[in-house]
């Protein structure tokens, strides 16, 4: 069996600290057994590990996010990049064509498709490998994951089964009808007749989604699938596939599952009262400080709130209230003021629009030791860097720099730079042009050693 985690997502529900560039998978919010803390994605990962399952899994996940996803799961994880974010009939789409076309995987074998993100105990993992079974047994088109619900939710989606003696399989069940989201009522009555919540978990033998693109039409080799992934519909696998096959199984899931995807369910898990600096008073009960500024936060006397600061914003609402978020900052502009990079990270604190169509952008970045970036060049701004802490090695049109506390360098626009740190490094960098855009580069070399080399060379 292969596994497939999708890693999509905005992160709206989790603003100020989830953002397009670090979506809610990635915030490092939840307590490890080793008393750290770990992200959504951290903590699959290490359970996938610990299943077994790590050599055989696959991550899809979107270009601009390949720098956190491999800093946060490290260089071992197998990717699948994603062009752009178009939904989850493309992305499983594109993730077919790379299994059958690259890594040669057998038809028959069966493929297993689940978020990025479920919060779950270890044995969800032992239902997922009970799919393939379920599918060679029943000649389904496809498996799914149900959970056995506790409450009757009107946050979930729900798989209804139907009864049937000739069914060939004791360890599932064939499906009947879904029904998504339905008001406590409608989730009332559908317990009662067994239904399942649906945690977004479906598996299918490869053969199949590929005779399935090939009827549609759609390419099958992994380059002309990202050549066209543009044009692919933007439509959900549930819609696109999952409610027109003709034979659906659903295997049940009889423990802890749950979707992080607001403040007030994340916060029951988070197993940990307070992030970063503030103070939370005695008496303010079920009460939580998120908080990514370098200043305090303290809360008097008010209970069952979640306080959230970034550099995009400050939230602070009733627990209950919290998943109205989405709805509630749809006007807003996304910032993403924090960025995490394979190399380290960066926070913007200033930007500014001034006369004549110039803008300025200041940001405070941090590299970590042994770290660099490519030798590359911006041909819409230039830049000047103050070290403000660490050492490192800048290099400047060929030209080596030393850097530490208080050395300054100016780096035109069309100026080829790189830097490297030697120990942790941190600077501010303040940019200025006409256009002041993360996609504003030429890159010429990638490794540091590649850049020594060249340096030299071109020196001599």
């Amino acid at each position: 069996m292969k596994m497939v985690l999708l890693s999509g997502g905005s992160g709206k529900r989790l603003w100020p600290l989830s953002n397009d560039a670090r979506p809610k998978q990635f915030l490092r919010l939840l307590a490890d057994s080793e008393g750290g803390i770990e992200s959504m994605v951290q903590r699959v990962w290490r359970q996938i590990g610990a299943a077994g399952l790590s050599a055989d899994t696959f991550v899809a996940v979107g270009e601009k996010q390949t720098d956190i996803i491999r800093k946060q799961l490290g260089p071992e994880a197998n990717l699948i990049l994603e062009p752009s974010r178009r939904d989850t009939f493309p992305a499983v789409s594109l993730v077919a064509a790379y299994l059958h076309s690259i890594a040669c995987v057998d038809p028959d074998e069966v493929v297993a498709v689940l978020p990025v993100d479920p919060y779950v105990e270890e044995h969800f993992f032992q239902a997922i490998q009970a799919l393939p079974g379920v599918i060679r047994k029943t000649g389904a088109e496809l498996a799914l994951i149900g959970v056995e619900p506790t409450y009757p939710s009107s946050k979930y989606g729900y798989i209804i089964p139907r009864e049937d003696e000739n069914w060939p399989d004791e360890d599932s069940l064939p499906v009947a009808s879904f029904k998504e989201k339905p008001t406590e009522e409608q989730a009332e009555h559908l317990l009662k007749l067994g239904a399942l919540w649906n945690c977004g978990v479906f598996g299918f033998r490869l053969g199949y989604m590929i005779d399935l693109l090939r009827e549609r039409g759609l390419p099958v080799e992994y380059e002309e699938m990202v050549r066209q992934y543009d044009l692919m519909p933007e439509i959900s696998f549930d819609y696109e596939v999952v409610e027109k096959a003709g034979k659906i199984a659903v295997a049940r899931y009889n423990g802890k599952w749950k979707d992080l995807g607001t403040w007030n369910t994340l916060t029951e898990e988070m197993g940990i009262r307070q992030v970063g600096q503030g103070i939370v008073c005695d008496q303010s009960v079920n009460t939580h400080i998120i908080n990514e500024l370098n200043t305090n936060v303290v809360v008097i006397g008010l209970s069952d709130i979640v306080v959230a600061a970034s550099p995009d914003g400050i939230l602070v609402t009733d627990k209950a209230a919290s998943p109205r978020l989405k709805e509630i900052i749809k006007g807003l502009e996304p910032a993403s003021m924090s960025v995490e990079r394979l190399w380290g990270s960066y926070r913007v604190v200033d930007k500014k629009q001034l006369d004549g169509g110039k803008q300025t952008l200041t940001k405070i970045a941090k590299m970590d030791a042994g770290q660099s970036l490519s030798y590359h060049l911006h041909l819409n701004r230039e830049e000047v860097w103050t070290v403000v802490g660490g050492s490192g090695e800048f290099v400047l049109n060929n030209e080596f720099i030393q850097l530490a506390p208080g050395s300054v360098v100016r780096v035109p626009a069309g100026t080829l730079h790189s830097v490297r740190a030697h120990t942790d490094l941190e600077w501010i960098e303040y940019q200025l042009g006409s256009v002041l855009d993360e996609d504003d580069y030429i890159q010429l070399f990638t490794e540091w050693d590649e850049i020594k080399h060249h340096c030299r060379i071109g020196s001599a």
